[in-house]
């Protein structure tokens, strides 16, 4: 049970009194899972014991410090959680997994490889640049891709000698924190700390005097005050934050194949029959958070849909006079990140 004082929030429930937050599985609208909020001293706790483990964990060897665990004989137990906490399909949640693992990997091998280099100096001095590990680091991680954006913040962090405190998105605990358990099992004592919490717990690891990094993929909002915190007292901030992806189709290309084309680029549409028309269809009755794969027309630049980052089976089409225009339409928004060009001319390409 939750308390009458609970608040919902996009399918989770922050407990006021219990201090428990409970994410709903978006496909039926039930309790998925059920994690009590990290105390603000476990929490320092947590930022202590990393800072303690740093000095010997940076003298480790590099190859010596890879997150190695077998995350892949995980996976089926990983997409599961993802799968019930954030209402991701079975076989992109499993994608993710092996994602994340593929990163680890890589990281793995690059590690040894990370060294210094000399620097252009006078005949008679050698000038070195030698890499050296921050110390601590918070990491901070989203939902919407749960285990594949933790592997390469984590992954990365401690490959080059930092211990860690992680902090996993608060709409899919779970699935972060058996993710980072599985890495936790395979490292000396304090190398990797794990917390639970919504915004207020990643506060205060953004403003602990012992983190040396905040590492963070998320909202622009949170990036904002994740930077001042880390300005006040010159910690260092890794952020990617927001993201919009212009998507476009010159007047060459052939618009049933382009069509297939950006349906493969919204991992809801995946579950779509092949050959089945897009467009607009009704709800799904019954309980659970459930949106039809939509394709929004006649839109215009000044539209949120279009100016705002969007998670869901949505695909809203501008159509522009020519390639020049489409290029200042994709270019003209905040985010940035990505972009895609379908045409058949090399130029425009």
């Amino acid at each position: 049970m939750v308390d009458r004082d609970a608040e919902w929030v996009s399918g989770i429930v922050a407990s006021t009194l219990t201090k428990i937050i409970s994410v709903l599985d978006p496909r039926t609208g039930e309790t998925a899972t059920q994690v009590p909020v990290t105390d603000p001293s476990d929490c320092d706790d947590a930022v202590r014991r990393a800072a303690g483990a740093a000095g010997a964990w940076a003298r480790t060897a590099p190859a010596e410090r890879a997150a190695a665990a077998d995350v892949r004989a995980a996976a089926d137990e990983l997409a599961e959680l993802n799968e019930r906490e954030t209402g991701k399909l079975r076989d992109d949640a499993r994608g993710g997994v092996e994602a994340g693992d593929e990163t680890l990997v890589q990281y793995s091998q690059l590690g040894p490889l990370h060294r210094g280099r000399s620097l252009q100096g006078r005949w008679s001095a050698t000038d070195l640049m030698v890499p050296q590990p921050r110390g601590v680091v918070a990491v901070l991680t989203p939902w919407n891709d749960a285990v594949a954006v933790a592997a390469t913040l984590l992954g990365a962090a401690l490959v080059t000698g930092n211990t860690v405190v992680h902090k996993p998105s608060e709409r899919c605990p779970q699935t972060g924190r058996r993710f980072a358990e599985l890495l936790a099992a395979r490292l000396p004592e304090g190398v990797l700390q794990i917390v639970d919490g919504d915004g207020t717990v990643g506060a205060r690891l953004a403003s602990a005097e012992l983190v040396d990094v905040v590492a963070h993929i998320g909202s622009s909002a949170t990036g904002r005050e994740i930077a001042r915190a880390c300005a006040e007292r010159g910690a260092k901030a890794v952020l990617e934050n927001g993201g919009n992806d212009a998507l476009i189709v010159d007047a060459d290309v052939d618009p049933g194949w382009a069509a297939g084309q950006i349906a493969l680029a919204r991992s809801p549409t995946r579950a779509k029959p092949r050959g089945a028309p897009l467009g607009r269809r009704e709800p799904r009755p019954g309980p659970g958070s459930f949106y039809p794969p939509t394709v929004l027309t006649d839109c215009t630049s000044d539209m949120l849909i279009m100016r705002e980052e969007t998670f869901g089976p949505i695909s809203p089409v501008q159509v522009v006079s020519d390639f020049a225009a489409a290029i200042v339409a994709a270019a003209d928004e905040r985010y940035g990140l990505a972009a895609t060009v379908l045409t058949s001319d090399m130029a425009h390409a």
